[in-house]
């Protein structure tokens, strides 16, 4: 069945079949999340002490707050890492670490800010339903591991998550281009821009509003106030904090002698780091130009060119310059415009030069808003490649670190999910015409 503009409705949840989903897939959903929460479970009842990461944020927090440099890890107590944030967050985190309760219950609160992530999480072009909730959670909870990456370590990342599911909600809240909907996502915007500076390498992210279903003005204005949240801690930090920021840029590139650095233990499930583990096996040392073009070659190859591809290929019946085609068909058909604005947010963060594992967790987040929607056939799909078969892997003991276990999932999960856009207008003309017969 189509839109009003045109544009096939997936078969989701409400449209799918009388049963919402066939037995065998509502069979897959649920063993997939009894693999994703035995799991959890499992590394809970594991005698390992968790939480690395948020001991670092906190011990930095109060390192600050003694009048010492966090930046030194010399200053922070029982640990060997680094804090990798801006200085503006020593103050902001503050309340976060008081009294180390986060220290001591950050599982309990990650977990609450998982699910809360879950149900913020917006639904592309329809009302929001009860029976979408599950899947988003399963998928926030269970995707490419990141969540599990998240709850070990502690990683704040689970905030960046929340707040970018938050962001989602005001930006994807309404497909009417009107001025009603302008200030919720003005905010969603500079949300957005706020949590892309947590990470610098994730900024590219931004450029996705363009594809919003709305005037090129408005798309404009959101991407400036994007830019302009996404500056503000930066320029808070240099102006208010300038010794600090000095250390910050010292300790994020390797500048502080004799302590951890992101610059020298570099292993991530990265394309970038793909491109170096290609270049070191094909045995050319330190060629750093060689590295950055396999690099760049993979991300166009395998996330820049399908995604451009599919737009050319949606819009290559309209007329005009192909600014003016891709500004028309984005509002002429927005909920389409709303999926591919995601699914651009999904491909420039699996392009970062840097994505750790537990990253993985905000890319999940972009990937729920989509899940939902998804024909079935391509549902179980997402659902076995990118939850079950690293789960699988985890629980078996497996080693995800160092490995690309979690990029080749979503890579293949972000194919599956753009082959679903593409391939909705069709279903939806030969339902129309099925109909007219």
């Amino acid at each position: 069945m189509s839109d009003i503009t045109g544009t096939a409705r997936w078969s989701g949840p409400s449209t799918d079949m009388a049963g919402k989903r066939s037995l065998w897939l509502a069979c897959l959903i649920a063993l997939v999340a009894f693999l994703v929460f035995a799991n959890l479970a499992n590394d809970a009842a594991l005698d390992t002490r968790y939480g690395w990461d948020v001991r670092v944020n906190c011990a930095a927090v109060d390192a600050h707050a003694d009048g010492l440099d966090p930046y030194f890890v010399k200053n922070l107590k029982g640990t060997k890492l680094s804090y990798p944030y801006l200085p503006v967050t020593l103050d902001a985190f503050r309340p976060l670490c008081a009294g180390g309760f986060l220290v001591g219950h950050h599982r309990g609160v990650f977990l609450i800010l998982a699910m809360l992530s879950s149900l913020l999480l917006p639904a592309i072009g329809r009302t929001r339903s009860l029976h979408d909730v599950p899947l988003k959670g399963l998928t926030v909870f269970g995707a490419f591991v990141g969540f599990e990456w998240v709850l070990a370590s502690g990683n704040f990342a689970i905030l960046g998550g929340a707040l970018t599911a938050a962001a989602l909600a005001l930006l994807l809240r309404s497909t009417e281009p009107d001025d009603r909907h302008d200030v919720a996502r003005l905010a969603g915007a500079a949300l957005l821009g706020v949590v892309m500076s947590f990470k610098l390498v994730f900024c590219p992210v931004l450029a996705a509003l363009y594809f919003l279903p709305l005037s090129r003005r408005r798309k404009l204005v959101l991407m400036t106030v994007a830019g302009l949240g996404f500056v503000l801690p930066i320029l808070v930090s240099i102006a208010f904090y300038p010794n600090l920021f000095s250390s910050w840029l010292l300790a994020i590139t390797g500048g502080i002698p004799d302590q951890h650095s992101v610059q020298l233990e570099e292993t991530n499930p990265s394309l970038l780091l793909l491109a170096q583990s290609i270049v070191d096996r094909a045995g050319v040392a330190d060629s750093k130009p060689l590295v950055f073009a396999i690099y760049a070659l993979a991300a166009t190859a395998f996330v820049l060119a399908p995604l451009g591809w599919s737009l050319l290929r949606a819009i290559r019946n309209n007329a005009g310059s192909l600014p003016a085609r891709l500004d028309g068909w984005l509002i002429d058909h927005p909920q389409a415009a709303m999926r591919i604005t995601v699914l651009a947010m999904s491909g420039l963060y699996l392009c970062s030069p840097r994505l750790k594992e537990y990253a993985f967790l905000e890319l999940a987040v972009y990937f729920a808003v989509l899940i939902v929607d998804l024909p079935a056939a391509a549902l179980a799909a997402v659902l076995t490649i990118g939850i079950a078969v690293p789960t699988l892997v985890s629980i078996t003991g497996m080693s995800i670190e160092g490995s690309f276990v979690q990029i080749a999932a979503a890579l293949v999960c972000f194919w599956i999910m753009l082959w679903a856009w593409l391939a909705a207008p069709a279903q939806g003309a030969r339902a129309a015409a099925g109909e007219a017969a």
